[in-house]
């Protein structure tokens, strides 16, 4: 589904990813970890378009990503901070993004647009909004479409608890549809519940992909934290 391959790329003289090399296939929901600075970011930019490395290739199902734009069509990508048009209404915003698309209203999934109670707030505009109201609108416009590829940057960051557990569930529920979920969180306890596999980075390296289950079984340790720091301190003797 998703392949990258010896993919490098440097800001200045920092070199942010370096011969990165990961697969990855529907039916897993994958917790990108690492260190700030890492490469996380960018390599989640890299797949979607938005940074172009300077050596490398991403293949989205066999074909690679520079040659047609149109693959991001099939990626729903919930940003860590969305930003939108200042003063364009909620309910603008998704009629918008649902003309852009040229969707048919029978394949939208629409489900946290009704869980949120959006529609109450479509006459409100977007810098009106509080940041937890915005994370709403970023998520139900990442699962509008349907995406059979999913990337949530910190997804639960500035959701009340209700909220979170509403967004953790329906995430739950699409792993099961064969999707594939790349996620990024500083809630290691969101991403024990959420990933089936764990991709560490250092310094724009891959240290390890590995399933939870295998990460559990070789280290002996049930909590995510605990068991990437008896790999980290294994690696350093």
């Amino acid at each position: 589904m998703l392949h990258v391959q010896q993919l490098s790329k440097t800001f200045g003289k920092i070199q942010v990813l370096s011969q990165l090399n990961i697969y990855v296939e529907r039916g897993q929901a994958v917790a990108i970890i690492g260190p700030n600075g890492s490469g996380k970011t960018t390599l989640i930019k890299s797949i979607l378009g938005m940074v172009v490395p300077e050596e490398g290739t991403i293949l989205f199902d066999g074909k690679p990503v520079g040659l047609d734009a149109q693959y991001r069509r099939f990626i729903g990508y919930m940003p860590q901070i969305g930003r939108y048009p200042d003063n364009m209404q909620v309910g603008q915003l998704f009629d918008m993004m649902r003309d852009l698309r040229q969707a048919a209203p029978e394949g939208l999934d629409e489900e946290l647009i009704h869980a949120y109670r959006l529609p109450d707030i479509y006459h409100k505009t977007m810098r009106t909004l509080s940041g937890g109201t915005r994370q709403k609108v970023s998520a139900a416009l990442a699962f509008l479409f349907d995406a059979p590829v999913m990337i949530l940057d910190e997804p639960t960051a500035g959701l009340d608890p209700l909220s979170a557990e509403i967004l953790k569930e329906k995430v739950g529920r699409e792993k099961q549809q064969n999707k594939l979920f790349l996620i990024t969180s500083h809630i290691m306890s969101d991403l024990e519940e959420l990933a089936t596999d764990v991709l560490y980075l250092v310094e724009g390296k891959v240290v390890f992909l590995k399933s939870m289950q295998a990460l559990r079984t070789e280290t002996g340790e049930e909590r995510l934290g605990k068991a990437i720091a008896k790999i980290m301190e294994q690696q350093r003797h």
